[in-house]
């Protein structure tokens, strides 16, 4: 029997994102306002997962050395006076690692239709001082940047949230094994 083609196409939007609430999150007691965010835009929680450690392996499979550069140019971008793109980003890498291996996370595996797009709407920009109001960062936030990169330490923003369907299907499979993809 074929289906209709308005559950075709829904069907077609669907997807499964990954959200990880960061030690931040955990310290300042904003895990349900959070959850609560996504759930009230329409997203399904379809797993849930607290972590009272991360270990060092899971951590550096989450942030590859790959990502190094796109972090320096983040940096950058916020000071403009960073000279080695690629040293900064492998320096700003190993200070995300320690800070999300500080303390307690709870990593998220959410379902609905365009997740990826609309879990990154919620969350909103990486700097916590550019995101807009409404959004997570914007409304929670108290960290940027430049603050954090003056004070050699990572951005505190709350959330990680998978960019892209490549990005989500590596880090739930990390993240939620038993259900690999």
């Amino acid at each position: 029997m074929k289906r209709p083609w308005y559950l075709s196409r829904c069907l077609e939007m669907y997807e499964e994102t990954f959200v990880l609430l960061k030690p931040d999150a955990l310290e300042r007691r904003l895990v349900g306002k959070i959850i609560q965010r996504f759930e009230e835009s329409g997203l399904d929680i379809l797993d849930i997962r607290y972590f009272s450690r991360v270990d060092s392996n899971l951590i550096r499979k989450h942030y590859p050395d790959s990502m190094a550069r796109d972090l320096g140019v983040k940096a950058h971008n916020a000071m403009k006076n960073i000279l080695d793109i690629e040293a900064h980003g492998m320096l700003v890498l190993e200070r995300l690692r320690r800070y999300v291996m500080r303390g307690p996370v709870i990593a998220l595996k959410i379902g609905g239709e365009d997740a990826i797009r609309t879990v990154r709407r919620i969350v909103g920009y990486t700097d916590p001082l550019l995101a807009e109001k409404g959004t997570i960062r914007g409304d929670f936030g108290i960290d940027s940047l430049k603050k954090s990169t003056e004070e050699g330490r990572a951005c505190e923003n709350l959330v990680h949230a998978s960019g892209n369907e490549e990005e989500a299907k590596r880090e739930l499979a990390l993240w939620f094994p038993e259900n690999s993809y």
